[in-house]
Order: C-alpha cells, then sequence, then structure tokens
C-alpha cells in the first residue's frame, strides 16, 4: 500500500491508507480467469492465465463473437449477449453456469459495471451433487434465520449455520460501532482455536475503501491467502480495469498480510447492509487453503440478504416502540401541561417517563433559575451543567458525547456526566430538559494493539498491519454511548410540543395579565376614593380616629395588592422572593397574628393551639405573609358563623402549623391547579371580590424557599391547609 502523499511528505496516517487504490488492483487471484468486454463486445483486457488455465488463446481488441469458446457453446454466448443488452440500460447483475474449458469445469459467471462486461472463469473443486446438497442445507438454515426474535439470537444461529455450509475453522460476526470500530458479538469455532468473542477491532482494520467495497460486493473469498496474483493484460482506455464487483479481484498486500499474521489460510467475508451502511460482517477463517464453490457463496449471501433483512426489521421494530412509548409520554405530559401552570412541576410528574423515553441515565429540568433533577444527578452539578448550555435556535439541540465537546473550563466539572442531549424548550424562562448519560468507563478487548505500525518498503513508508492478535486490554473514557437518530428524533418532537405549549401557555398569560391589570386598577379606585374622601372629610370633621382607620384599612388593601403584583413579578423573572432568615419563634409570631385578626375582624372567632414557643430560622415577614393569606382565605371561604382554628405543632425535625376552616370541599379541577397563579375560579368570586388567584401561588414559593410544604387537603367537614418549616438547628431537642 503506498502512502497517496506527494513527493517529500513522509506522513503516514489512515488517511494515507484510505487512499489505497484497491478497486484497481491489475490482478487477480489465480484459481481463475478474467475477461472483460466494451460495451460493443470487444475485448479490451484479460488475465495472463488464459491459456494455462483455460487454454484459450486472447488477445485485446478481439470480439467475443470471434472467440471459439463463446461461439462453439450457446449457452455462453446467450448469457454473454443478453449481458451486453443489459449494459445498455446500465449495471448487469452476476448471472452463472457451470461450462467445461480446456478438461477442468468452471463456475462461468457474467457481470456488468460502468459500461464493462466482465467474464469470469472460477475453477470448481466440488462436484454438482456435493453443491445440491450444500443448497439444501443453505435453505434449512435461512428458514432458521427467518425464525429468531433477537438481533443476538440471530447472529449466533448465523455463526452456526454459515460454518455448517462452508466448513470454515472460524465464523465471527461483527457487529460495528459509530466509530466504525467492530465488536465480535458471536463466534462458531473449531474447537482448539483461541477464540476472539467479545474482542473489538479498530476502525482501521477496515479503510474507507474496503468499506465503500464491502458494500458494494457484499460476498469477498480468497481461497488462498499465499497465492501468487495473476497480472491483467490489456487496459480500460487509459486507466487500468475497475473490478470493484469482481470475484477474482486480488487483495490488498496490506490485507493479505494481516491475515498472513493472524495464521490465516483462507477467508471469506459476507458483509451485512443495512439502510446503505456496512452494519457488519460475518468473517470466515479456515487455517488451511478452502475455496467455497460460487453457488454455495451465493447462498450464503442470499442468507446475509436475509440476515441484513431480518435485522432491519428487528432495528425498526425497536426504534417504532420506542416512537411508541415516547410518544404517549408526550401525549400525557401535554395533558398535565394543559391544567397547569407550573411546567417544572408538571414536566417533574413525568420526569421518569421522559427519562426513559430519551433513554437517558439522568434528568434535570430548569426553569427561571430553579432546577429539579431526576437520576442520581446532584444539584451543584446539574446547576453547572445548564450553565454550560449556549442559546440554541428555533429547532436545535445541544447533542454531546465526549467531555472533549464541553467548554474547557467546564468538562472536569461534570464529574461521569459526559453525555447530555439539552432541549430548551422556553428561551425567556431559561427552560431546558436536559438528558444525561454517564461517561463509559469500559475495558475494551481489543483483537491486538490497535495502532499500526510505520515501515519502510519497497514504496516507501507505509502503515503496516499489527503483527500479534493476542487479546490487549485498555480502560475508555471520557466517552458517553452516543445519542442515536430515533433519540435525537424523539427529543425534537418533545421540542415542538413544548415550544407550542409554551406560545399557547403565553397567549393565555397575556390575556391573564391583561384582565388583572384591569381589576387591578378597579381595586386600586374604590381605596383610594376612600383614602381622598376620608381626607376631605378631616378637613371638616372632627371624626378623625374613624377617618383614619378608614384611610389606613384602604391603604392596606393597596398595599396589598401592590405587593402581590411585585411578588408575582419578582418570581416570573427569576430573581427570588429575597428571603432574609432569622431565628423567630413561631408561638410569638402568631399569636401577635391572631390578636391582629380579632382586632381588625371583631366579628370572627379565632381557635388557637400552640406550645409555648417554638423557633425557626426563617423569615418573619413573608412567614407573617404566608399565614394571614391562609387566615384570610379561610375568613373569606369558610361557612359564616364557624370559627376558624390554627394550630402550631412539631412533627420530628419539622414545625407544623395548621389552618382549618369548616366549608365544603374545594372542586377536584380548582384544587389541581390551587397554587398556580391566575387561575380563573379566583377571578370576580363573590366571597372574594379583591382576590387575583395569586396569594397561594406566593405562599407555595415561599414556604418552598424555606426548604418547606404547603400542602391542601379535606378533613370532613374542614378544609385543612398545612405549613411544614424546619424548625431551628439549636431548638431544644432539635
Amino acid at each position: 500500500m503506498t502512502t497517496g502523499a506527494a513527493p517529500g511528505d513522509q506522513r503516514v496516517n489512515l488517511e494515507n491508507c484510505d487512499r489505497e487504490p484497491i478497486q484497481i488492483p491489475g490482478h487477480i487471484q489465480p484459481h481463475g480467469a478474467l475477461l472483460a468486454f466494451d460495451a460493443a463486445g470487444v475485448l479490451i483486457a484479460h488475465s495472463a492465465n488464459t491459456l494455462s488455465l483455460l487454454g484459450l488463446a486472447v488477445a485485446p481488441g478481439k470480439h467475443m463473437d470471434d472467440l471459439h469458446f463463446v461461439a462453439d457453446d450457446a449457452d455462453l454466448h446467450e448469457l454473454m449477449s443478453a449481458g451486453l443488452q443489459e449494459l445498455a440500460l446500465g449495471d448487469v447483475l452476476p448471472t452463472s453456469l457451470e461450462t467445461t474449458l480446456n478438461g477442468r469445469e468452471f463456475d462461468f459467471v457474467v457481470h456488468g459495471y460502468a459500461g464493462r462486461l466482465v467474464v469470469e472463469f472460477e475453477s470448481r473443486e466440488q462436484s454438482a451433487g456435493e453443491v445440491a446438497a450444500f443448497a439444501m442445507k443453505a435453505h434449512r438454515a435461512i428458514d432458521r434465520l427467518k425464525r429468531q426474535k433477537s438481533i443476538d439470537d440471530l447472529l449466533r444461529a448465523a455463526v452456526e449455520q454459515l460454518r455448517m455450509l462452508t466448513g470454515f475453522d472460524r465464523v465471527m460476526a461483527y457487529r460495528f460501532r459509530h466509530d466504525d470500530s467492530g465488536d465480535v458479538v458471536a463466534e462458531a469455532c473449531s474447537a482448539g482455536l483461541d477464540p476472539y468473542l467479545g474482542r473489538r477491532y479498530p476502525a482501521g482494520d477496515i479503510p474507507a475503501q474496503a468499506r465503500r467495497l464491502y458494500t458494494l460486493n457484499t460476498l469477498r473469498a480468497i481461497p488462498d491467502v499465499g497465492y501468487r496474483p495473476v497480472p491483467m493484460l490489456g487496459r480500460d482506455g487509459d486507466a487500468p480495469l475497475d473490478m470493484s464487483h469482481s470475484i477474482l479481484r486480488s487483495v490488498s498486500p496490506i490485507h493479505i498480510e494481516y491475515l498472513q499474521n493472524m495464521g490465516v489460510g483462507a477467508s471469506m467475508s459476507v458483509s451485512i447492509v443495512v439502510g446503505g451502511k456496512l452494519w457488519g460482517m460475518l468473517a470466515c477463517h479456515h487455517m488451511a487453503r478452502r475455496q467455497v464453490p460460487h453457488s454455495i457463496r451465493m447462498a450464503c449471501d442470499v442468507m446475509a440478504q436475509v440476515l441484513a433483512a431480518t435485522v432491519q426489521s428487528l432495528l425498526a421494530q425497536e426504534e417504532s416502540d420506542l416512537a411508541t412509548r415516547a410518544a404517549s409520554v408526550r401525549t400525557q405530559l401535554m395533558e398535565t401541561l394543559l391544567h397547569s401552570d407550573d411546567v417544572l412541576h408538571a414536566l417533574l410528574q413525568h420526569g421518569e417517563d421522559l427519562k426513559d423515553s430519551l433513554q437517558a441515565d439522568a434528568l434535570i429540568l430548569a426553569e427561571l433559575g430553579k432546577l429539579v433533577c431526576v437520576g442520581p444527578v446532584d444539584a451543584e452539578t446539574a446547576a453547572l451543567i445548564i450553565q454550560s448550555l449556549p442559546d440554541v435556535a428555533e429547532a436545535d439541540l445541544v447533542a454531546r458525547s465526549e467531555r472533549s465537546e464541553w467548554p474547557p473550563g467546564q468538562a472536569p466539572s461534570i464529574g461521569k456526566w459526559v453525555g447530555a442531549l439539552g432541549i430548551q424548550f422556553d428561551s425567556l424562562t431559561s427552560g431546558w430538559i436536559v438528558a444525561l448519560r454517564v461517561e463509559q468507563v469500559e475495558t475494551v478487548r481489543w483483537g491486538g494493539r490497535p495502532e499500526k505500525d510505520i515501515t519502510s518498503g519497497p514504496l516507501g513508508p507505509r502503515l503496516t498491519p499489527r503483527g500479534s492478535f493476542e487479546e490487549w486490554r485498555e480502560i475508555v473514557r471520557d466517552t458517553a454511548e452516543p445519542w442515536r437518530p430515533i433519540s435525537l428524533e424523539i427529543a425534537r418532537r418533545l421540542l415542538g410540543e413544548l415550544r407550542r405549549a409554551s406560545h399557547a401557555r403565553y397567549a393565555d398569560l397575556e390575556r391573564a395579565r391583561t384582565q388583572l391589570l384591569a381589576m387591578l386598577g378597579h381595586d386600586l379606585r374604590d381605596p383610594l376614593n376612600s383614602i381622598s374622601m376620608a381626607a376631605s372629610a378631616m378637613n371638616r370633621s372632627d371624626l378623625q380616629p374613624k377617618l383614619g382607620q378608614r384611610i389606613q384599612n384602604a391603604s392596606g388593601r393597596m398595599q396589598r395588592l401592590i405587593s402581590y403584583v411585585l411578588d408575582m413579578s419578582r418570581l416570573r423573572s427569576g430573581l427570588g422572593l429575597g428571603i432574609e432568615r432569622s431565628r423567630v419563634d413561631l408561638a410569638e409570631l402568631l399569636g401577635e397574628l391572631i390578636d391582629e385578626q380579632r382586632f381588625g375582624h371583631p366579628g370572627k372567632t379565632y381557635a388557637v393551639e400552640s406550645p409555648a414557643a417554638l423557633h425557626a430560622e426563617v423569615d418573619r415577614d413573608r412567614v407573617t405573609q404566608v399565614i394571614a393569606n391562609l387566615l384570610s382565605n379561610a375568613r373569606h371561604h369558610g361557612e359564616i358563623g364557624q370559627s376558624i382554628r390554627l394550630k402550631l405543632d412539631r412533627e420530628g425535625e419539622m414545625a407544623v402549623i395548621t389552618v382549618r376552616n369548616v366549608a365544603p370541599p374545594i372542586d377536584e379541577a380548582l384544587a389541581a391547579s390551587l397554587f398556580d397563579p391566575f387561575k380563573r375560579q379566583s377571578l370576580h368570586n363573590a366571597r372574594n371580590p379583591t382576590g387575583m388567584g395569586l396569594g397561594l401561588y406566593i405562599a407555595k414559593e415561599i414556604v418552598g424557599a424555606h426548604a418547606g410544604t404547603l400542602q391542601y387537603e379535606y378533613q370532613a367537614p374542614h378544609v385543612v391547609f398545612t405549613v411544614r418549616l424546619p424548625i431551628a438547628k439549636d431548638e431544644p431537642g432539635a
């Protein structure tokens, strides 16, 4: 193999190897002879052994009708004439028959490519009866392959059947990876041979141009690895004859050296082509010379086509099942999003199913500066991963499978999460779904050290094949399983659905904001009028205490309305609520709050249960805001004449505050979105005309910011809201 480099350029690499012109070797293997004709039937090239092997004296320039072996054999003449007619329309598929020349039996094969008709005589060593027996075995082998239900079982059956058909010492099934390296995933071999099952062979073992030929010419046989090549005489115009489809084409000296280093005497390879790509291969090795008849090889080729079709069917079924499950998850997720304004919570409800549909090991869900994790990824690493993701175009994804694909400064910080598939479903809220895959730290059992050596020979520096195929182990790191096209397609469909849902949600939100602003303008007008009238009356009256109370009440209503809008704005912009913790006695806080409620609403009765003291590290004003909101809801929605019950208790490391009032249960449709903002049911409520549907949403956000929980339940006849907050670390018993 020459390097293909310019004079003086001594660089030697796999690219040089890929440029070796193996489709025009200028030689054939000696167990047959080859003749090549142009589209007019004129001989343009022939192998040098046509006289010694076939007993034919031929020379370029003769028409096929002038060759006596064609003229004397009607079957050969008919086959070649038909080939020339087909050649005028395009390539000619191989057609064969048996013939005898110079006292020897041959398989006579005719095929056409690139305007050239190629005739090959391959000597036969088995009788017609032996070949017929092989045909029956081939039929049974193909039938067995069709019955396999998994790819692993299919390949195991294939190597067993192919070895039974051909008698090779070893038959291996390779399955190629995304990087074109190949794993031996099934093997049938003679006792005493070192098994190769489980070993991996590097992509460089099959250069690019050889991979192309394996796809075009799916079966390749070398009956005798130690053969002496037979030169071709004559040329196809100014170039050597293209023998891409030839069954006798001579093999690259590098490949011969490779086989000899393995101790192989004969070989045969059968390609498994799926979707136009070399998906796998059945490789046959014999420790001595072995020639398999052409008809048996064609049966093996048919078996490989059945194998490829079955593989394609199984892969398609696998992808179809995965796509169906993913579609079901999307449908359920969209249904949840339809009834929820908390996108992060809706995504989390379906987190495990989303993770499985994307074939991920973990999931990060992020929006508005908050994130939650599904699977064993910690929050600190998750935050670093989110920070590393760029804003992407409308239909794009961020896909990474190797540590080198991450920003250099962050690559060491991602730990084992080397693979990432980022879906930015909302750029305004920094909404992301990030599927993660762990680094594949694996021990690769190479069939010999994968690097090739450089040596100098008659043609200059070249890469040489490995001299040893002893198992060589290597620890491979920093790479995750690549994202398959089906996973990328599932991610794109999910992205499309989420962006449509996001656009619909923004439309609803805009309508709600418009309604809120209209209502806010109306509700602020009343207290402003009250303040204005009270101020005017104060100038003309001695009723200042009553008027002062009216001003205080009106300004309090305005303050609550404005604080809700400000809190909502901070939450929606991702700024958070600005929690400032201090040591607070919750019993004292609740006592003060109940005193204010009794003073402000003397017609309402309150029942309070509380220990003497219970401390927590909280934001006093924010916790007051939460309990005040719950008491206000109980007052507006509870039955008239019934007491509101407030209880403070301790459960383990948590302080538990319950607010209960007598009332019918909250409707299920409203309960499902109780803590969502802008609930339609909260607007224009006769019992609470100034409600905007923001109070419970903000209350839940406040409690969540304290690492606590806020829950609703119905305990007949009471509506019960429960707040749980962590107690202070220095509280006795904590």
